[in-house]
């Protein structure tokens, strides 16, 4: 029913007292009765671990949510997408989904005091399935995005150098076919299969890749070792919890800023940089009729904001319970946005310099994801002076960028298997072990995308296992459960107990109508346009590939029914008394100590007239 903080002891979880008919548990045992035993170890959590301070949170969650997605995807979706007129349809997915979801998880996280999973066995045990669904994304993210940044590190490795390598042809990975062109050059290519010196490094140097899903090839030790790299980067800094983890985001959180600042004061001051930002914003409302516009800032919002990775109700559970956390998640909400938008300039800036110097459209080296971030600016960068600082700069921003998202994912699922088993992780070095234990997996799993054929692998994990249609299917049963089943009256109750005051009446209908049905939406519109992934537009996988795909879809999506299933067949009476009993109003008391002064002060809570035995 109830469930408290770390500090403030659960006085009625199903686990512990059953389920509860007509305001008693199951066990007949007088629920007044048990605030006499508050006293035992039995209601006492193990210490988990806080923040040390507000600051150490803001970080924490601003670098997971800001990543690689608002330098190398956002800004791209708004050139493709109407320019200025795609933050019509972002800004109403930003009100009506990003913040009540972004909220919803946060304040879950900080008033129970759980990882991603058992925060809904506190609130809702039937929807238990959301956080194992989460989960499940989350995994197969900290396995493949982690690979970014591998690529990234071989990166910074090569631009030590007086000469980038991608910066002309005649190396020993380039064809006959390399063209180092540009300026007027790049308008007198002849050859049909002439490729740019940046393309051939990016695929034959960093890659090697080959001709298919089909032909895994070798593996790539360079780019293996750089995965190795980066997980043992990670797992250092989270392998204290939020002790380690508080102190790392006040460098891997600003720094991206510092760099981000320096690249664009660069972008704008280069020739061709404001027709770059003129394609970037110049709206076109036409577009606004085109519901893949809708269904891409739908998408973005999701994508960008972490939600539904049960990384923030994670982070959330280290706060202290009278956090203001719908303080924090409105100011971090902006903060992400804002971010994608100053990020565009910064990009587009230099890819208009780049279609200047080599005198072609600006349609012509606009790219999104790793195109823009190995291929487009990589490229454009070589086109100016001290080229292999530039490039240095941009690659620290992007592994930053990737870093802290990266080792926030980690962390999470690391808080959500700790809290389902504290006794056993919370003891010794276990913590410290189990983060180990899951490094090491992921890194041998990631190794698949460091063979010649692993770029193939990574397309399937990225357009498949951590998919917008998995966040989508996860955040229309999040706001069901707290909407309706847990009841957002009283969870605005529970935010009202934790910051002193109730949140504007606005969230509650979105959680209860907007955001599950705008979800809904796009997760048909999802369904009905589907298209099977091409690599590159050009390469069709095997149906076996497409079969791996849709396995690690709907590897997250099922667990939510099979979780509802279970917890109807395993729980006693019909399935009328599973649903819902009427009891009396009940009161318990419970005490609640201030961990800071050591003060304990006495509460009541009360459980108002409908009692949900599953609850």
């Amino acid at each position: 029913m109830f469930s408290l903080r770390s500090g403030c002891p659960s006085v009625m979880t199903a686990e512990k007292s059953g389920p509860v008919i007509n305001g008693k548990p199951e066990d007949g045992r007088d629920p007044e009765g048990s605030s006499s035993s508050l006293d035992s170890d039995e209601y006492v959590y193990n210490e988990r671990g806080m923040w040390n301070n507000k600051i150490e949170f803001i970080l924490s969650v601003a670098g997971e949510i800001i990543g690689l997605g608002n330098v190398w995807r956002f800004p791209y979706l708004c050139y493709k997408n109407g320019g200025g007129a795609f933050f019509v349809p972002y800004v109403i997915f930003f009100v009506c989904c990003g913040i009540p979801v972004f909220f919803l998880e946060t304040a879950l996280g900080q008033f129970t005091s759980e990882g991603g999973i058992t925060c809904w066995r506190k609130v809702c045990p039937l929807f238990e399935g959301i956080g194992y669904a989460t989960q499940v994304i989350e995994a197969h993210l900290n396995v493949y995005y982690i690979v970014i940044l591998a690529w990234a590190i071989f990166y910074l490795f090569n631009c030590f150098t007086t000469e980038l390598p991608w910066a002309g042809c005649g190396h020993y990975w380039n064809t006959e076919n390399c063209v180092d062109y540009y300026g007027e050059n790049a308008t007198n290519i002849t050859n049909p299969n002439a490729t740019s010196p940046v393309m051939e490094f990016w695929e034959r140097r960093v890659l090697k890749i080959s001709d298919g899903i089909e032909h895994m090839g070798g593996m790539r030790w360079e780019l293996a070792m750089c995965l190795a790299l980066a997980w043992f980067i990670c797992y250092f800094c989270i392998w204290k919890g939020p002790k380690s983890t508080g102190k790392v985001v006040y460098v891997t959180a600003t720094f991206p800023y510092f760099m981000l600042l320096i690249l664009l004061i660069r972008g704008v001051t280069l020739p061709g940089a404001f027709d770059g930002i003129k394609f970037y914003l110049y709206p076109d409302i036409s577009r606004l009729s085109d519901p893949q516009v809708w269904v891409d800032a739908g998408t973005q919002i999701f994508f960008s904001y972490a939600i539904c990775l049960g990384c923030l109700t994670a982070l959330g559970s280290y706060n202290s319970y009278n956090n203001n956390c719908y303080r924090d998640c409105i100011m971090l909400c902006c903060l992400n946005s804002g971010t994608s938008f100053v990020a565009g300039f910064a990009i587009f800036s230099v890819l208009g310099f780049m279609a200047y110097e080599q005198n072609v459209p600006i349609e012509a080296v606009a790219e999104s994801g790793p195109g823009l971030a190995f291929i487009a600016y990589p490229k454009a960068v070589t086109m100016m002076p001290l080229s292999p600082l530039w490039a240095c700069l941009f690659f620290m921003m992007l592994i930053f960028l990737g870093l802290d998202s990266q080792f926030v994912c980690v962390e999470s699922l690391v808080t959500a298997v700790v809290d389902m088993y504290p006794e056993t992780f919370r003891r010794g070095y276990r913590r410290e072990l189990l983060i180990l234990g899951m490094s090491v997996i992921s890194f041998f799993i990631g190794l698949i995308m460091c063979c010649e054929g692993g770029m193939y692998v990574f397309q399937l994990f990225d357009a498949y296992a951590a998919s917008g249609m998995c966040l989508l299917f996860v955040a229309i049963f999040e706001s069901i459960c707290i909407g309706w089943v847990y009841g957002s009256d009283r969870f605005y109750l529970n935010i009202e107990d934790m910051i002193g005051y109730k949140p504007v009446f606005f969230i509650k209908w979105c959680w209860m109508i907007l955001t599950p049905g705008i979800c809904a939406g796009i997760f048909l519109f999802f369904l009905i346009k589907y298209k099977p992934l091409k690599y590159n537009n050009v390469y069709t996988y095997p149906d076996w590939g497409y079969g791996i795909g849709w396995f690690m879809a709907m590897s997250s999506m099922v667990c939510i029914p099979l979780g509802i299933i279970w917890m109807i067949w395993k729980t006693p009476g019909t399935f009328s008394e599973v649903q819902t009993f009427t009891g009396k109003i009940l009161f318990v008391e419970f005490f609640k100590v201030d961990k800071k002064t050591e003060n304990t002060s006495r509460k009541v809570l009360v459980i108002y007239k409908k009692v949900y035995i599953l609850i």
